[in-house]
């Protein structure tokens, strides 16, 4: 698709030539840089030279800074009318002091119209399967979900006191083939179990170019102070999402093993997603952002197109 066209169809005159910056431009994010197009002005805050070179081919203007360092981060006052903000918490804690710090910058002068955060499905921890409206009350288990929470509460508390048009989207497994970890290809191939039936949990997933057509939408879309599930329409449980996967490989079904013996044999990070059960309803998505999925399951996405 030429890259001056927007691939979601053509934005109404007043949305043209906007500047939008997106913070955390890694794989997701370049995505939907690309979406973007020309018509609109893309800038990425960046911290090595080497990835500011790849964005100013594709078109990107990088912007360096740094998350961890605040006083890098005064240039971005101002600077945007919407930011997509997807850059990670710290590893280790239960706070997100990034997400604070790019609040602080934005809220300097000349706030944005709209920041949309890509959060996790993490935050609700185990629901026994159940499926989980964007109003379920959160529960996070780890200091992963927790540092999560805590950077939806700063965007949140951004939008009320600066008056900007916050969204969160909460993202569960990420896939699309040729992605970096995007497929469980590799995991079938160490031959990594999963659990047995019984005591199997329900996951959830969504191809990337429909979470970066997500993320998109949200900027022009989402309702103030917003949050909605990017999830794709599949309910499968964690085995037999690998079991479609091998099947669709070519590859050996993964051994499935009990609770018991998964703890005996995988790492504490794996077992944490193994030990959270929930399905997402994604009506939002598709009513509110008017997100056409193009891969509704993985058995739709998980395939190189031809």
């Amino acid at each position: 698709m030429p890259s001056n066209q927007t691939p979601l169809g053509a934005l109404p005159a007043r949305f043209r030539r906007e500047r939008v910056l997106i913070v955390g431009c890694g794989d997701v994010g370049t995505r939907a840089a690309r979406l973007l197009g020309r018509r609109t002005g893309v800038l990425a805050l960046v911290r090595d030279r080497q990835q500011a070179a790849a964005l100013r081919v594709s078109g990107v203007v990088p912007l360096a800074g740094d998350l961890d360092v605040p006083v890098t981060l005064g240039r971005l006052a101002g600077l945007a009318t919407r930011v997509l903000h997807l850059a990670p918490p710290p590893g280790t804690g239960a706070d997100d002091p990034r997400t604070a710090a790019l609040a602080r910058a934005l809220a300097r002068r000349g706030v944005p119209q709209a920041l949309v955060y890509g959060s996790t499905s993490g935050v609700y921890g185990d629901c026994g399967g159940a499926l989980l409206a964007e109003s379920r009350a959160l529960n996070p288990q780890t200091d992963r979900a927790r540092r999560r929470v805590a950077a939806e509460t700063a965007v949140r508390t951004f939008g009320r006191a600066a008056s900007v048009r916050t969204s969160i989207l909460r993202i569960p497994g990420i896939y699309a083939p040729g992605r970096a970890g995007g497929t469980p290809r590799e995991r079938l191939l160490r031959r990594t179990p999963v659990l047995a039936e019984g005591e199997d949990v329900f996951t959830n997933h969504i191809h990337a170019d429909d979470l970066a057509r997500a993320c998109v939408l949200a900027l022009w879309r989402g309702r103030p102070q917003r949050v909605v599930h990017a999830s794709d329409d599949s309910a499968l449980k964690m085995g037999d999402y690998f079991d479609l996967a091998a099947d669709l490989y070519g590859l050996p079904r993964p051994p499935r093993v009990t609770l018991a013996q998964a703890r005996e044999q995988l790492s504490p990070a794996l077992l944490s997603f193994m030990a959270e059960s929930r399905r997402l309803d994604n009506r939002r998505l598709k009513t509110e952002l008017r997100l056409r999925l193009r891969y509704p399951t993985p058995a739709t996405g998980l395939l190189p197109k031809e």
